[in-house]
């Protein structure tokens, strides 16, 4: 996905685990979007973003859920976590571009 996004022109950064993603987002708050990759070691993906929305200035931050556990009502759990959307691998890039264009140029 990094390479996709580069060769969009869009700046990445990336954080290994959910409490090294929090940290990134509190030193950098200008954050446009995160993708959120569910299965992460330490705390996973819901954690994560349930406790990125503990942030009064991360309420609106779009955050987009990204698994290869693509299983029945996991699009669900993930917008009810706190998720704005959702993307299942395989990433198709032209679906990750649009998605991002959805949730970045509002």
């Amino acid at each position: 996905m990094t390479s996709v996004l580069e060769v969009a022109h869009m700046n990445v950064v990336s954080a290994e685990t959910g409490q090294a993603a929090i940290d990134l987002l509190e030193e950098s708050p200008d954050m446009d979007v995160v993708l959120m990759d569910i299965m992460m070691p330490g705390m996973d993906g819901y954690e994560t973003i349930r406790a990125i929305r503990t942030f009064a200035a991360f309420r609106p931050l779009p955050i987009i859920a990204v698994t290869a556990k693509a299983m029945p009502g996991d699009r669900e759990k993930c917008l009810e976590a706190g998720a704005s959307d959702y993307l299942s691998k395989p990433v198709v890039p032209g679906q990750l571009l649009a998605l991002l264009a959805k949730w970045i140029i509002r």
